[in-house]
């Protein structure tokens, strides 16, 4: 048995690590506000631009009547032969399970699209290192492929300092993939955001567009009741709403253009604006995916450190029992010791 020394330090010990994992709570749910109104704050401009491209949908023709094929390459239909996957992960660890369900989604994917050629774009750390150690690098003045599934590039610490430029950067580079018919679809797997209770891990199909303003989701993982009601605790005590935020009135204003029975002027030719557009619709999808990403992120390391530090209470109530039982255990030896010296006298 410990001795009372021993168990004062174990109980210094674990009130350190306590200290610890509730300021690194509190950091969390600060960044997780912060990353819910970057979200709510990019509705608006999303919104808008899918609103924009349905009433030019309306007012051109997207296919050729003779030929019957689609005249934007983003709309094109090929046999699934090359895929590309975007996989979003966060950089850091001490976030629960947030970064294994989504690794474990990928093996999935991957799995069940093994007789295709996979092409994975790595966006974290924690995503690029697990691929990393399973499969081949394509070099950057490679001609051939690395391997049948192969890691072609990858974005760490994108999450940390999130800015549409580099999601924009990364979008066009993927639409020139495609444009060039070297990949045949894109699909995004991240962690959706909606409230810290509604989230879910999800794969979405991006490439090619089937429909305009509507996630095409092949799977999705939901969390279990009891980490939800997990989610719910740790977000009561931080102070954090469980509801989805309310339409703002710019969300509502957004929604009213396009579906008004009014018609627009374009100074453009609507298929050659759609054409314009299009790419961009893309880069928003990707960037909205990466801010939900971020913000479940932090829901699930605010959830995590909430654990950490009930946790961290129970052991410290554990030893605090057994030091005091350890010193009572003192006390009445040497009060038997006492009684005994003075009774043998």
């Amino acid at each position: 048995m410990a001795n009372v020394l021993d168990l004062r330090r174990r109980i210094r010990s674990v009130r350190n690590t306590r200290q610890i994992t509730k300021a690194m709570k509190m950091v969390s749910a600060a960044r997780l506000r912060r990353a819910q109104e970057r979200a709510l704050a990019s509705r608006p401009m999303g919104q808008m631009l899918i609103n924009v491209l349905e009433s030019l949908v309306s007012r051109s023709e997207l296919v050729d009547q003779e030929t019957g094929e689609c005249k934007h390459p983003l709309l094109e239909q090929r046999p699934e032969n090359n895929i590309l996957l975007i996989l979003v992960t966060g950089d850091r660890g001490l976030a629960g399970a947030f970064n294994s369900n989504v690794l474990k989604a990928a093996a999935k994917f991957i799995q069940a699209k093994a007789d295709k050629n996979i092409d994975i774009l790595a966006v974290g750390r924690k995503g690029r290192d697990f691929m990393r150690r399973r499969y081949p690098i394509l070099k950057a003045d490679s001609l051939e492929r690395a391997g049948k599934i192969q890691v072609i590039e990858e974005y760490v610490s994108l999450l940390g300092k999130l800015e549409f430029e580099s999601v924009s950067e990364m979008a066009e580079a993927v639409v020139k993939r495609y444009t060039r018919e070297q990949i045949d679809s894109v699909y995004l797997l991240f962690n959706e955001f909606k409230s810290v209770i509604a989230q879910r891990v999800i794969v979405q199909r991006l490439l090619p567009v089937q429909e305009i303003g509507r996630r095409e989701v092949t799977a999705a993982e939901e969390p279990t009741q009891a980490e939800r009601e997990r989610m719910g605790e740790a977000a009561r005590s931080a102070g954090i709403s469980l509801k989805e935020p309310e339409p703002t009135e710019r969300d509502k204003e957004a929604v009213k253009f396009g579906t008004l029975p009014v018609d627009y002027i374009y100074e453009q030719p609507p298929a050659e604006l759609f054409a314009a557009i299009l790419p961009r619709y893309v880069a928003i999808e990707i960037f909205q995916a990466t801010l939900e990403s971020a913000a479940a992120e932090h829901a699930a390391r605010m959830t995590a450190m909430d654990s950490a530090t009930n946790n961290a209470n129970d052991v410290i109530d554990s030893l605090t029992l057994n030091l005091n039982r350890v010193r009572q255990a003192a006390i009445t030896k040497e009060i038997i010791e006492i009684v005994s010296g003075a009774a043998a006298l």
